[in-house]
């Protein structure tokens, strides 16, 4: 990413500037929260990066309702530069895959909604940075219901 951030700053790409700062910055506090200072793992930094998505997304939802239209374009393209960084995301279709699979191998279609715990922890590592929680939970909810 800081490669990233040089090369954005020599074609003078604001947006992709003003985005890896943001993101190199949250990396960095993620890195010295808590009681001493460590180097994150990848899978931690795709955590920290699907979280500055889920805030885009849900900061452009607001501006929207605000009628803000300009602030939450610019939301958007910057959820779109962040998403680079993220392994590819599933589609509707790979995640009932993998809901129906799920549900298959854990023998837990007949027992309704109080298998849901059990199916969003037997899919959590599966889905992980590559999902929104929230898809995969209505979808687990639409399959179990």
């Amino acid at each position: 990413m800081r490669a990233d951030l040089t090369t954005a700053m020599k074609s003078r790409d604001r947006l992709r500037a003003s985005t890896l700062r943001m993101l190199l910055t949250a990396v960095t506090n993620a890195e010295v929260a808590g009681k001493e200072q460590r180097e994150l793992s990848d899978e931690e930094v795709t955590a920290v990066l699907g979280t500055e998505t889920k805030r885009r997304r849900e900061a452009a939802e607001a501006y929207d309702v605000a009628g803000r239209a300009d602030s939450a374009a610019q939301e958007r393209d910057e959820a779109a530069v962040i998403a680079e960084y993220l392994p590819e995301q599933l589609d509707e279709a790979q995640v009932r895959e993998l809901v129906t699979t799920t549900v298959e191998r854990l023998g837990v279609a007949g027992d309704g909604m109080r298998a849901m715990g059990r199916v969003m922890g037997a899919l959590q590592p599966q889905v992980r940075g590559r999902a929104d929680g929230a898809v995969v939970a209505a979808e687990v909810r639409r399959q179990l219901g």
